[in-house]
């Protein structure tokens, strides 16, 4: 029993049908090839010790929408210290940025990415991470002098100045005894002056009475 097929070849259908399967044929690899079989892994570096990459399509530098399975290993140029393997996470914002969770300690570190997924990828790069100085702490406050009024200086400091320039008191009994001799002295003047007085009219009456 023969069979028809559904769209003869000779028809105007089956031509149309034919060219559409063999251009479905051809298209489906094309698409499939069509950003390469091989990413670009390109290390920019480090951001605060975190290991900063660039992955793109290797033929046509397309972003990779795709999840990208990738592990991250740093060595110390003498081989001494290495850390990882870390895999890369997806920079918040960007399309081909993807960097490490894991942060690397100050020094400078020999970095190798391997890419597995979607595609196969490679990269290298030496980078440096610096030493950051820790955020200083608060200044403690200083001793501030007070708000208030300044306390007087002591009374023999600020009666030196004072007493530079003028001679200084005589102590309190010299100056009582020298009190008491001006006294003496002033009463035995007067005394004597009154003596001579006396002495004098004395003399002088006596003058007269011899004239009479």
């Amino acid at each position: 029993m023969r069979t028809r097929p559904a769209f003869p070849v000779r028809s105007g259908l089956g031509f149309l049908f034919l060219f559409l399967a063999q251009a479905l044929d051809v298209a489906l690899p094309i698409e499939a090839q069509a950003h390469g079989d091989t990413v670009k892994v390109v290390i920019s570096g480090q951001r605060e010790g975190h290991v900063t990459t660039e992955i793109t399509w290797e033929n046509d530098g397309d972003a990779i929408d795709e999840t990208v399975a990738a592990t991250v290993n740093s060595v110390s140029p003498d081989g001494s210290r290495t850390m990882g393997p870390w895999r890369l996470v997806r920079d918040a914002g960007s399309r081909t940025g993807w960097s490490t969770a894991e942060v690397l300690p100050p020094g400078t570190w020999k970095v190798s990415v391997d890419v597995g997924f979607p595609s196969l990828g490679h990269g290298e790069k030496e980078i440096a991470v610096p030493v950051v100085d820790p955020a200083p702490s608060a200044a403690t406050p200083s001793a501030a002098a007070p708000s208030g009024p300044a306390s007087p200086a002591p009374s023999g400091a600020s009666a030196a100045p004072a007493a530079s320039g003028s001679a200084a008191p005589a102590p309190a009994g010299e100056s009582d005894e020298g009190a008491d001799r001006t006294v003496w002295w002033t009463t035995a003047g007067v005394a004597v002056i009154a003596l001579a007085g006396a002495a004098g009219g004395v003399l002088l009456r006596r003058a007269r009475a011899r004239r009479r």
